[in-house]
């Protein structure tokens, strides 16, 4: 449905573009538009500016859809903390939850802390 909208979007802005880049400049500011074009009679001017109107009307509100179809699907979040943390006792050591690259170090200290520190020579038989 999105993609739809999408296509029609950019046909609708294709059209807008053209449609204003067609018509015949009235102020003169920069100095170009001034004679006569092949686009100079008077319902011709009228047909581009009802149909520039048309196309801005239809780029409104495939805008509009747009945006209300890109906010209907989110979902509200809290910045709040869902569960409540439990309290420890004042100056009880803090056991880590999860399994994090600190955890990984101190338990691999751990363990080469208990394995000897030179290897054992080699025992005749």
């Amino acid at each position: 449905m999105q993609t739809v909208i999408i296509v029609i979007h950019l046909m609708l802005v294709l059209g807008l573009i053209g449609a204003v880049l067609l018509q015949k400049s009235e102020g003169g500011g920069l100095g170009v538009g001034g004679g006569g074009g092949f686009m100079s009679s008077r319902g011709t001017a009228n047909l581009l500016t009802r149909t520039t109107a048309i196309l801005a009307v239809g780029f409104f509100i495939t805008s509009l859809s747009l945006s209300w179809l890109a906010t209907y699907n989110r979902k509200p979040t809290s910045i709040l903390p869902t569960s409540v943390p439990t309290q420890q006792a004042p100056g009880a050591p803090v056991v880590p939850q999860g399994g994090g690259l600190l955890d990984s170090l101190k338990q691999s200290d751990q363990q080469q802390s208990q394995t000897p520190a030179a290897p054992a020579p080699p025992q005749s038989q």
